[in-house]
């Protein structure tokens, strides 16, 4: 399909948005993936195509973790292999099996971890202890919420930093670098995917990458200078609109 230049102009704008609240929060295609549709694109090639400006606003905001030192690259090396492999196999399933019944449950997950949240004011305040080895994480943790992420995707990056926060101990900010890594890792990998299977709308895709890109970066630097009260608030308002969302749609 064929692209004019305001429809362009416009899915940079919408994507710089949903850049900046994806690196704190998670939820970036609640945006981009409607304004993708409006465009025109069918609901498969939206849904592939925002894949390329996930995966933009994920490094962005890595690159920014890594340098304010939120990220600890060798000691997540193997989660980063565990969440890209669990992501391919998500996405092989996707293909097979009917994604009925996590459209039913997910909704309710992501509800009770908002409320956990908000409930909960002090959790992820500061670093704690671990209640299981990195390794577990690796092999277990990561993989299957990569595999979630392939196979359906809304709430990833909720999952990965809650995820990081009770299993791992690590208080907020770190855990959204954390999570923000990891869901790099499994966009890439569904993107990969996407794209052999020759369901992408580049021409609609590049807006997309470069305003989520440049808000990764915004959205990476509000999270480390805010802290993370930010971070919790936003994550509860997006955990709830994906779980409201979902719920209507069904």
């Amino acid at each position: 399909m064929e692209i004019t230049f305001d429809v362009a102009v416009l899915l940079f704008f919408v994507a710089l948005l949903a850049g900046v609240i994806d690196a704190i929060a998670g939820g970036g295609g609640l945006i981009t993936i409607p304004a993708l549709l409006a465009a025109g694109l069918p609901p498969g090639a939206a849904i592939a195509t925002n894949k390329v400006g996930g995966v933009a606003a994920a490094t962005a905001a890595t690159l920014h973790f890594l340098r304010m030192r939120q990220i600890d690259l060798k000691r997540s090396r193997w989660m980063m292999l565990g969440a890209f492999l669990g992501s391919l196999a998500g996405g092989i399933a996707l293909t097979r099996i009917d994604s009925g019944v996590l459209r039913q449950v997910i909704p309710f997950l992501l509800i009770g971890f908002a409320l956990y949240f908000l409930l909960s004011p002090r959790v992820g305040s500061e670093d704690r202890a671990q209640r299981i080895a990195p390794a577990l994480y690796a092999a277990a943790v990561a993989p299957l919420i990569g595999f979630y992420d392939g196979f359906f995707g809304p709430g990833t990056g909720t999952f990965l930093a809650i995820s990081c926060v009770t299993l791992l101990g690590f208080n907020l900010v770190k855990a959204t670098a954390h999570a923000k890594l990891l869901n790099l890792c499994s966009n890439s990998a569904a993107l990969v995917f996407f794209a052999l299977h020759g369901n992408i709308a580049w021409a609609f895709g590049l807006p997309i990458l470069a305003g989520q890109w440049i808000g990764g970066t915004i959205g990476a630097r509000l999270a480390v200078t805010r802290g993370h009260k930010l971070i919790r608030v936003l994550m509860v308002l997006m955990a709830l609109i994906v779980s409201v969302k979902m719920l209507l749609e069904q």
